[in-house]
């Protein structure tokens, strides 16, 4: 893990495309401001820990598990 130190309005690039800007700094919390292309998902862990689970989950199902799907 490579744990770098910003202030406030300074950025941190990932790649050509991936902007992470630190927005405001208060107390023990931290904004960030993330700048990608679309087609990049960006997630928070906890959000991106349940799409992954969901996904596995519905991998499982089988044929007539997922006949009802979209309806």
């Amino acid at each position: 893990m490579l744990v770098l130190s910003r202030h406030r309005d300074e950025s941190i690039m990932i790649g050509d495309d991936v902007r992470i800007t630190i927005v405001d700094i208060r107390g023990d919390k931290v904004r960030l401001g993330i700048d990608a292309p679309q087609e990049i998902p960006v997630h928070r862990q906890e959000v991106y820990d349940a799409i992954k689970r969901e996904n596995q989950k519905a991998s499982r199902l089988g044929p007539s598990e997922t006949r009802d799907v979209g309806k």
